[in-house]
């Protein structure tokens, strides 16, 4: 490689936080992003679908509070959910229903904690 490996090592993990995949940019597809380092093409990076990223990003929220998600209380949980609306979860398919089943509540109880933080 031609110095590229710090470019690489900085962006690998942003890439795993969103659950992409890095492959040579050679073999990108066209939904892929190719990344240039010093004008060159380093790496593609290859997104998941939303609904993956979505599964993915409850992963990550349930390691970094060291327990499932559905033991975490009311307050937590509305927390949660405060972040996912921030991050778009739920304009993905199906959304409301895989954020519901994380946290073991019902869609009802999602959507009451999202008219709550719109102060309806």
């Amino acid at each position: 490689m031609t110095g590229d490996e710090p470019f690489i090592t900085a962006v690998k993990p942003l890439v795993d936080a969103m659950g992409g995949d890095m492959l040579p940019p050679d073999e990108a597809g066209p939904e892929d992003v190719v990344l240039a380092w010093e004008g060159v093409d380093v790496v593609a990076v290859r997104l998941p679908q939303l609904a993956d990223s979505l599964d993915h990003i409850l992963a990550a929220m349930e390691r970094r509070q060291g327990r499932p998600l559905a033991d975490l209380d009311r307050k937590a949980k509305q927390e949660i959910v405060r972040i996912l609306e921030a991050r778009g979860a739920f304009a993905v398919r199906h959304g409301v229903e895989t954020v519901a089943s994380a946290l073991g509540v019902s869609r009802f109880t999602v959507y009451n904690y999202l008219n709550r933080e719109k102060g309806v």
